[in-house]
């Protein structure tokens, strides 16, 4: 093994080899660009046949706030053969308050629901992800103050 590294090693400095760390370069990751969404409660096209409107269930406050996802067919119909994700956090903190990536969970209504725990007032993000049949279809982020 010795003999190994002390031959890369001669192998580098003569220019014959290139450094490990080039060799060993991860694959470049795709970054995931978030739509910015319209304020709440108005239309958002989804696909070429859905739209979904979003909004807390209240006006948030410091603790607890829900944020209800709903998504219709061009005519109207509720839909609910989607799977929504969503994330909150504090953008100039990043990472600090995240809730991580969860499920949205699907009322007995159609709603789609998301407990967020607001910890401290400032700028906030939500981040949203519709998937359907295991693809993401749409990435939007929604900024708001507290």
């Amino acid at each position: 093994m010795r003999t190994f590294a002390l031959g890369a090693l001669l192998a580098f400095s003569l220019g014959l080899a290139a450094p490990p760390s080039i060799c060993a370069a991860p694959a470049p990751s795709a970054q995931v660009v978030y739509q910015p969404l319209p304020k709440p409660g108005e239309k958002i096209p989804l696909d070429a046949n859905h739209y979904f409107t979003y909004g807390f269930d209240k006006q948030p406050k410091l603790g607890m706030a829900i944020m209800r996802v709903e998504i219709f067919s061009r005519d109207g119909k509720r839909d609910t053969s989607f799977v929504v994700k969503g994330d909150a956090d504090m953008p100039s903190m990043r990472g600090a308050h995240a809730s991580g990536d969860k499920d949205f969970a699907l009322s007995a209504k159609g709603i789609y629901l998301l407990p967020i725990r607001l910890v401290m007032p400032g700028d906030w993000e939500v981040r949203f992800t519709f998937v359907k049949q295991g693809k993401a279809v749409f990435h939007g982020a929604y900024l708001f103050d507290l």
